[in-house]
């Protein structure tokens, strides 16, 4: 199966915006379910192993459209978010370090923006990386 620029993109524009749905959502079940503290203190772990599987997607999302992209700084700025993304996450589970809510959102929605930005923007050096539409 042959992954071109503009299916990587779409894919981590998707990936990164159900992750960023995913991180919004999951404080407003909880207080919806209003368990008492010895029932529900902490998300389900089915329901945390969520973002690992998101982040999965986007790193062969952001591989792709990194590669092939023919702005360097793009592929910089996606791996950067990535990276950014899948720190957030680690600390989220590790508790390395306090850090604001909102850098989960931040990094997913940065990764989500720049897939946008680079599926609307494609210049490629070939044809080869990127779908061209005929009128």
């Amino acid at each position: 199966m042959k992954i071109t620029l503009k299916k990587s993109d779409s894919v981590g524009a998707i990936a990164s915006s159900l992750c960023l749905i995913h991180c919004m959502i999951t404080p407003l079940i909880f207080i919806a379910q209003s368990c008492s503290a010895a029932c529900c203190t902490d998300a389900p772990d089915w329901w945390r192993w969520i973002d690992y599987f998101f982040l999965a997607i986007s790193l062969f999302a952001v591989y792709h459209s990194a590669k092939n992209t023919s702005s360097k700084w793009m592929g910089v700025a996606l791996w950067l978010s990535w990276t950014a993304l899948m720190f957030t996450l680690l600390n989220e589970r590790l508790d390395w370090t306090h850090l604001p809510e909102g850098t989960n959102y931040m990094a997913a929605f940065m990764l989500v923006a720049l897939h946008l930005y680079n599926l609307k923007y494609c210049k490629c050096k070939t044809d080869d990386c990127c779908i061209t539409e005929k009128d």
